[in-house]
């Protein structure tokens, strides 16, 4: 099905695993999308920033969807497009929905300094890979240097109905949350579906703002899922609790050009990947950094049962 702003929950953002010699590792990317699957995630991105789409050829990029809309049944599959040029984009954008993908994922290139190009880009990005394909927007100015105002995003909303969700990862971002819902409330946007990223560092405190779930990768994926569905029984002790137990390891993974090595080793660890390689040019985790890793996960183990096996 299509996706739709009535998205809601967990929707993770899947590493693209290899070998060490650099190839795509079909095992574990079946393993890891029946991972996602079990682990009740609600729905799944893959080709995002964080699973190295950049790295991969177009033809990769398209077997690596086909793969995943075959494991995850009948999950939602999020596919980001991002490209230096819309022919590509299109091309991406149309094999991924060709193949069943939910609906495709839009950064802006990072030399969109205004706001009129920011709106202007995404309208010529809809119109490139046609106004039938649900698209989110990706808020992430940390990385793509971008920043887009609550205005903008309404703008971007109102003037593309194909525009159903935002991936929000603006830091500090809570009160841009609060800005968009209350733009909602006084009917000047339609409503949109709102999931976070930023590795889910802020997520507490982000679905109590009227987000509607995540749209990250963390090692532990489940307590993203926890954190959202507790919060949404009115449990908040209950949800920050969870959140709190895993906060330095998130932390740890949050920083910038290791975090995914980070993610990738836990990953290892807990026998989802079987290796924590990256595609190159990538970095590796030095002996010490391994080490602090393995400390925080015999930390966590004291807190969260399903560390345990990692100790």
């Amino acid at each position: 099905m299509p996706l739709t702003n009535e998205a809601r929950g967990v929707f993770p953002i899947a590493p693209t695993p290899f070998s060490p010699s650099g190839e795509i590792d079909w095992a574990s990317v079946d393993r890891l999308f029946d991972f996602y699957r079990e682990i009740g995630a609600d729905g799944l991105t893959v080709l995002g920033i964080m699973g190295e789409a950049p790295k991969l050829e177009v033809e990769e990029s398209v077997a690596l969807v086909r793969r995943c809309l075959a494991r995850v049944g009948n999950l939602p599959v999020i596919v980001g497009v991002s490209a230096p040029g819309f022919a590509a984009m299109r091309a991406m954008a149309r094999s991924a929905m060709d193949l069943g993908a939910a609906g495709v994922m839009i950064a802006p290139p990072s030399s969109l300094r205004t706001d009129d190009q920011i709106v202007t880009y995404y309208a010529q990005a809809v119109e490139a890979i046609g106004t039938d394909v649900p698209f989110v927007i990706q808020d992430y100015p940390l990385t793509l240097s971008v920043v887009m105002t609550p205005g903008v995003i309404r703008r971007i909303v109102m003037d593309n109905p194909s525009c159903v969700m935002l991936k929000h990862e603006d830091w500090p971002g809570l009160e841009k949350i609060s800005a968009l819902r209350r733009f909602q409330q006084d009917g000047s946007m339609r409503p949109i579906a709102i999931l976070c990223g930023n590795g889910g560092l802020f997520l507490d405190f982000e679905v109590e703002r009227g987000a509607d779930g995540a749209n990250t990768g963390y090692a532990f994926p489940e307590m993203l899922i926890d954190v959202v569905r507790l919060q949404a029984r009115g449990e908040r002790d209950a949800a920050h609790d969870i959140f709190d137990a895993h906060l330095p390891l998130l932390r740890y993974e949050q920083q910038p050009g290791v975090g995914l090595a980070v993610r990738k080793y836990v990953m290892m660890r807990r026998g989802i990947l079987a290796s924590d390689a990256q595609r190159k040019p990538a970095g590796r985790l030095s002996e010490m950094a391994v080490a602090e890793i393995d400390y925080l996960l015999k930390r966590l183990a004291t807190r969260d049962p399903r560390a345990a096996g990692l100790v």
